[in-house]
């Protein structure tokens, strides 16, 4: 018995002596710890801070995506100059040596007409001009983006379509020009003048006729062209089918060299897009090439 107590307390005692130790350990490694922290306090704050904040690379990173759709616009800058050269082109686009057509488009854009002319122009690699009415702009502006992100040309045309506002007097047709230069401007979310409006109804004759040709000279003085067309689809002038559009526009082309045909995207010219197919074919085959005001306008 006595044997068996003489064995067990060393045990005992090397337990305790290890437990010591290792609270001792602790003791001193929580008051070096104390120390270390409190010479350090400020350090430790300033880590914290940055944990909780976000990286100003992320900001900026996230800044742009919530604008990433504006930057894009940016990043493309079809914003045209209209200078004494171009002056010199528009005044003489129907005389040409070679064979050239511009397809222009009034009075979008739609949702239903618009997008489908698009997918079309894009996969036929065709560029166009459209003379957009401000108030269909301000309806339809994800539309208006894409026109101008995909190269077409931005032209103006009036904003609400209303004769009696628009030709009310000379000066009201430069205020409906503005007007859609604003809108257009706002949602391109860049200053934006295409410098070339299309008189609703054509420039000349008519019950306007006289507002009209003081209207011009107040364009001119404002660095605005205006054109209208010499090939008319008759898409919104009595053509009812899809083969009566294409006649039309066939018979009006006629042997010019220089071709403006006029077509329309409002949201009930769904010939429009139906006939163009068969239009552009014809047009290659008879040796056109295809443009947009940007090759004058640049």
């Amino acid at each position: 018995m006595i044997y068996g107590l003489i064995e067990v307390e060393p045990k005992m005692n090397r337990k305790k002596v290890i437990i010591t130790v290792l609270i001792a350990v602790l003791i001193i490694a929580a008051i070096g710890f104390c120390v270390f922290y409190h010479i350090n306090k400020d350090k430790f704050k300033n880590m914290s801070e940055k944990t909780n904040t976000v990286p100003e690379e992320k900001v900026v990173a996230s800044s742009e995506t919530k604008n990433e759709k504006s930057k894009h616009i940016a990043k493309v800058n079809f914003n045209p100059v209209y200078t004494d050269i171009g002056k010199a082109l528009r005044n003489n686009i129907y005389h040409s040596e070679e064979k050239v057509v511009y397809l222009t488009f009034d009075d979008g854009p739609s949702k239903t007409v618009t997008p489908l002319l698009l997918d079309l122009l894009k996969q036929e690699n065709i560029k166009a001009t459209f003379f957009v009415l401000g108030a269909r702009a301000d309806l339809n502006p994800d539309i208006l983006r894409r026109e101008y992100k995909e190269g077409h040309f931005i032209a103006n045309h009036g904003y609400s379509h209303i004769y009696g506002n628009i030709y009310a007097t000379p000066e009201a047709v430069l205020e409906e020009y503005n007007k859609t230069k604003q809108t257009i401007s706002r949602i391109l979310e860049t200053d934006y003048d295409g410098h070339l409006f299309r008189f609703p109804g054509g420039s000349t004759g008519g019950k306007y006729k006289n507002i009209k040709a003081q209207a011009k000279n107040i364009l001119d003085e404002n660095n605005i062209a205006y054109i209208d067309w010499n090939s008319l689809s008759s898409d919104a002038a009595g053509a009812k089918t899809k083969e009566a559009i294409i006649e039309n526009t066939k018979q009006t082309v006629g042997n010019k060299n220089s071709v403006v045909i006029l077509m329309h995207d409002a949201g009930d010219k769904i010939l429009t897009y139906e006939a163009l197919p068969e239009i552009i074919s014809y047009l290659r085959e008879q040796g056109y090439t295809f443009k947009n005001f940007y090759s004058i306008i640049k």
